[in-house]
């Protein structure tokens, strides 16, 4: 069994830029994945377009790059047609919350055992500094010149108000943290979202400012009480931790029990079902 996080690096070298923080997210992936001793050939990592989605590539399990903002419909699937498969679905910002903001809140819902890490940079880097549904209101950009004038998705409490089963918020700039949250992500049973602020050097350093602004949620936090949740995803989103935990039937439980549950039956049993008891007169 893998225990060396250096087992997971892929021949394929990361292509990011100099500082970029996706480099502290793929390090702590690695690190989770040999501390949960995962095997390569049961993980599937799925991911959509942007610089982040390029981390399947940089890995030794399965991968698939797929279409910009499919990588949760995707992950979902795998996972449902192969329960048996560890599947991490990773990608931007822009990849999960706009092209792809339709599938996040219905993943959470459905609580499929996956886990979804974004790497959240504030802007879309792959395509050279547009802001992106997590940019600042007023933040300044190539695409806004004069000040973004839309208001940030408050990630955390979406996924909150969707019931994801598994809530958090880490940092590249916190490896130790970080890498934690991603264990205790793939150890729970359900959808689990990992929101990591990781910084674009290019078009929105904010790698000073975050390490300055960011701290560990409170140690009286209690995770499983969902309103004590969503009210700090309200008034301190930035905070670093596991913000709601808590442990309800998966869709693929839900699956079995209906097949549990169901009479057995046939096509034929079905159209006789349907067949009028009606006598026609000779």
């Amino acid at each position: 069994m893998t225990t060396n996080p250096k087992d997971f690096k892929s021949d394929l070298k990361p292509i990011w830029c100099p500082g970029c923080g996706d480099f502290g997210v793929l390090a702590a992936a690695y690190r989770a994945f040999a501390e949960l001793d995962l095997d390569p050939d049961r993980t599937v990592v799925v991911s959509g377009i942007g610089c982040s989605s390029r981390f399947p590539g940089f890995v030794t399990t399965y991968g698939y790059h797929g279409v910009h903002g499919r990588a949760l419909p995707t992950a979902m699937g795998v996972k449902m047609a192969n329960p048996e498969l560890d599947v991490i679905a990773v990608g931007g910002d822009g990849d999960g919350f706009a092209i792809g903001g339709g599938h996040f809140p219905h993943a959470a819902r459905r609580n499929v055992d996956i886990t979804y890490i974004v790497m959240d940079n504030e802007i879309y880097g792959l395509t050279k500094g547009q802001v992106s549904p997590t940019s600042l209101h007023q933040q300044k950009s190539p695409s806004s010149p004069y000040g973004n004038m839309e208001q940030p998705l408050n990630t955390m409490a979406t996924a909150i108000a969707a019931d994801a089963s598994f809530v958090a918020r880490g940092a590249s700039f916190r490896p130790k943290e970080l890498t934690e949250l991603v264990i205790a992500g793939m150890r729970n049973p359900g959808f689990s979202f990992i929101d990591a602020y990781s910084p674009c050097t290019a078009f929105n350093n904010r790698t000073q400012i975050w390490k300055d602004e960011v701290s560990q949620l409170d140690e009286n936090h209690d995770p499983g009480d969902r309103a004590a949740a969503f009210a700090q995803a309200l008034e301190d989103p930035m905070a670093l931790g596991i913000f709601y935990k808590h442990e309800r039937t998966t869709m693929a439980q839900h699956l079995q029990a209906l097949k549990d549950n169901s009479e057995p039956t046939t096509p034929d049993a079905l159209l006789d079902s349907y067949a009028l008891d009606v006598k026609v007169a000779s």
